[in-house]
């Protein structure tokens, strides 16, 4: 086939094709956390089996990050993304057909390990396969690809929860791996092929691992009361730190280190990774809480909630298509990235004002702040942090780059979780103290009296009356929980802003 298409024709697949597999994981990702709250109620877990499961996919991505340059010399590129692409399929299938949190913390772990090449992979591939001249292009496929993705998700996920049930979130990707997998055992060359891959470092990745593996337990062991077991989740993230920082050690003094941190002495990559990790941070603690907050708190339809969700993503699309355009008018990106950030706060305040009577289209100005946010922010911080790069190293700072978009992303849509867990539990706990008052029990007994008017008996209706009362505490408690989060969400963008500000290397 690859005879019968002309040059250009297969560079325009060639370039589709790597955007469908970077699409693919995002995609994915996005339709996960949206469901979160359905999956795991599905398998009966609670917030710490959710920061459990984030961090296996965490876990697995992360150890194929950094295996991704030795993998990727040692089978060429062509048959690594196909096993990559398998292993992904496998963790899908195998997390739809979980019964449990055991099953399910697996089932991620090998989808994370799959996911892991994609990102870092298909990017590279971009510079080794698409000719300078070629490559804006590329990338316009690339991040269109990206953002098309992430706004498509949310709506489709509230769909399939809505008529189906959270298996289908699992399986909605299947098609598309199936796609991709035709498409890279037809189209993609293998890279780098008979280049000498060496021995495996087995010893440093184990270190890496379990150091990975202290520090998302840590966070999944939190406690609902933070402050009453403190010693155990300290002890573990201290193990891990520790861990890690032995295995950047070696990997900085090793002749051949799995993963090469040379990008590291450039001073602007090093600030660039910095704003990545708050530029994650934030995006991922807010896609998590979005759905909870209008689905829960609001008591939206979970359909109405993803397309709403997918209102953002559609603004962050149409945001980056006028800022390709006018990029090259734009020198200065600090400028930007403030503004973004500024309507990160500005979003989060919104949602955060809002009554427990809001409709949806008191959600849209939000929500096209929260839409606008990723593109002047991601954008300009990723033309800033590869730029003084050498075509050498871009490769391994992508690498290392991806590495911290895995840990930022767990960290934050597990803390959300938790903290929005403790925070509602603290508040129910305080609210249902106060039933007790005189108004309390006068709205009771005239409930219970309005109910028996309608043809209930006296225990019947005092037993609807005390689930109604249960089920406005709940609302309410989460509501507050939720706007507490939000609070917490614009203090994270305008340290960004202060951040940013402090900077003197980016402008």
């Amino acid at each position: 086939m690859n005879r019968a298409l002309g040059h250009g024709q297969r560079r325009t697949l060639s370039m589709a094709l790597l955007s469908l597999i970077v699409s693919i994981e995002f995609f994915e990702n996005i339709v996960f956390v949206f469901s979160a709250q359905h999956v795991m109620g599905g398998i009966e877990a609670d917030p710490r089996g959710f920061a459990l499961v984030q961090g296996a996919y965490a876990f697995g991505s992360m150890l194929m990050i950094v295996k991704q340059q030795w993998l990727a010399r040692a089978l060429g590129y062509r048959r690594y993304l196909l096993l990559a692409l398998g292993l992904f399929l496998a963790g899908a299938l195998m997390a739809a057909g979980s019964g449990g949190l055991g099953a399910m913390t697996v089932a991620r772990f090998v989808q994370g390990f799959g996911g892991g090449a994609l990102f870092t992979s298909t990017r590279v591939l971009v510079t080794l396969m698409v000719a300078p001249a070629h490559r804006p292009r590329a990338l316009r496929y690339f991040m269109v690809g990206i953002f098309a993705a992430s706004a498509l998700a949310p709506a489709v996920a509230g769909e399939l929860i809505e008529w189906g049930e959270w298996r289908d979130v699992f399986y909605l990707v299947v098609p598309f791996v199936l796609i991709a997998l035709l498409g890279t055992w037809l189209w993609l060359p293998d890279a780098e092929p008979g280049a000498h891959a060496g021995r495996p470092v087995l010893g440093p990745l184990a270190g890496f691992g379990l150091g990975v593996a202290a520090l998302q337990l840590a966070c999944s062991e939190a406690r609902y009361d933070v402050f009453s077991q403190p010693l155990r989740p300290v002890l573990l993230a201290a193990a891990g730190l520790l861990s890690l920082v032995l295995f950047l050690r070696h990997q900085w003094r090793h002749e051949r280190p799995v993963i090469r941190l040379d990008a590291l002495r450039d001073p602007v990559y090093r600030i660039g990774l910095v704003l990545y990790f708050m530029y994650y941070l934030i995006s991922y603690l807010s896609a998590y809480l979005f759905p909870v907050f209008a689905e829960r708190a609001l008591g939206m339809p979970v359909s109405a909630v993803g397309w709403l969700n997918a209102a953002a993503g559609l603004v962050s699309l149409c945001g980056i298509l006028v800022y390709v355009r006018v990029a090259a008018r734009l020198p200065r990106k600090k400028p930007l990235m403030v503004l973004g950030l500024v309507l990160m706060a500005g979003a989060a305040w919104w949602f955060a004002a809002l009554p427990d009577t809001a409709t949806r289209a008191q959600l849209l100005p939000g929500l096209v702040l929260k839409g606008l946010f990723g593109v002047l922010v991601v954008i300009p911080v990723a033309g800033a942090t590869f730029r003084g790069l050498t075509s050498g190293l871009f490769a391994h700072g992508y690498q290392t780059k991806n590495l911290m978009r895995q840990l930022a992303s767990s960290l934050a849509s597990s803390m959300g979780a938790v903290m929005l867990a403790n925070r509602e539990a603290a508040l129910h706990a305080e609210l249902a103290g106060q039933l007790a008052h005189a108004q309390t029990q006068e709205w009771f007994a005239r409930t219970q009296a309005a109910l028996q008017g309608h043809g209930l008996d006296a225990l019947r209706a005092a037993q609807w009356a005390q689930a109604w009362l249960e089920g406005t505490v709940s609302q309410q408690a989460l509501l507050v929980a939720s706007d507490d989060l939000y609070r917490m969400i614009a203090g994270l963008a305008v340290a960004g802003i202060v951040l940013v500000l402090c900077q003197r290397r980016v402008h």
